[in-house]
């Protein structure tokens, strides 16, 4: 299916591994040319480069802090004039320090919400200020399921994926008459370096929960994800899509 995302520009906080990574190369794959945030993995941020341009598009790699609104607002600068346009933002970048209330430390919390929440807010307000000048854009911000239902241990984080839910319903009413689509996409346990390091019964409990009998893999997200950027999804906004094999259900 043609998309008819060819020759825009792209944003994809958190670009360098996972989910971001494959939605930089996924976006690509539909003709765009996708700049990645990252704050750590100059190698990975590289190759997601090279993967970008090994099919024809533009990429670009920029170490930024996603919780300073200065570096994202830098970040939009860069994209316009590498790219000479900027159409998409994916808010992906997130960090789990998970703990259960009564141990968890001011620091954890905030740390959690600076990165996760504050991160959202800073990039989603870059590109609302350039969308809105251009009265057109495309929003998709990556929470989880987590955000909706809470989660044991993860007061932190899963605060911080509803507080994104919350701001992207926010934003879809306040953008739209500018022609701006702002959604949610809510994974359940995917397929990643980062689940590795979840211990089995978490594992377990969460493959039970599917009806599917499987964990998505980064690159479900990043399909889901270039149709929600595609203007075959011109008429939604607002949403809150749960990819998850009906863990939530």
């Amino acid at each position: 299916m043609n998309l008819g995302l060819q020759g825009k520009g792209a944003i994809v906080t958190g670009g360098s591994l996972g989910i971001g990574q494959a939605i930089a190369l996924g976006l690509a794959r539909e003709g765009c040319n996708v700049a990645i945030n990252y704050r750590r993995h100059d190698t990975e941020a590289k190759q997601v480069v090279a993967g970008v341009e090994e099919l024809g598009c533009r990429g670009l790699a920029v170490k930024a802090d996603v919780s300073s609104y200065q570096d994202a607002e830098n970040m939009v600068r860069q994209v316009v004039e590498a790219f000479g346009r900027f159409d998409i933002l994916v808010c992906n970048a997130g960090i789990t320090w998970d703990g259960m209330i009564w141990k968890m430390s001011e620091q954890q919390f905030d740390q959690v919400i600076a990165v996760n929440l504050k991160g959202y807010f800073n990039y989603n307000k870059a590109a609302a200020v350039h969308f809105m000048n251009h009265r057109y854009g495309k929003i998709v911000n990556v929470s989880s399921i987590n955000g909706m239902r809470g989660k044991a241990g993860q007061a932190n984080y899963a605060a911080s994926k509803g507080g994104e839910i919350a701001l992207s319903k926010t934003l879809a009413k306040e953008l739209g008459r500018f022609n701006v689509n702002v959604n949610v996409v809510a994974p359940g346990m995917v397929l990643t370096d980062m689940m590795a390091q979840i211990p089995p019964e978490f594992k377990n409990k969460a493959m039970n929960e599917t009806v599917v009998g499987r964990f998505a893999t980064p690159e479900d997200v990043a399909h889901l994800i270039a149709f929600l950027c595609s203007d075959l999804a011109r008429h939604i906004t607002g949403e809150v899509v749960k990819i998850d094999g009906g863990q939530y259900i």
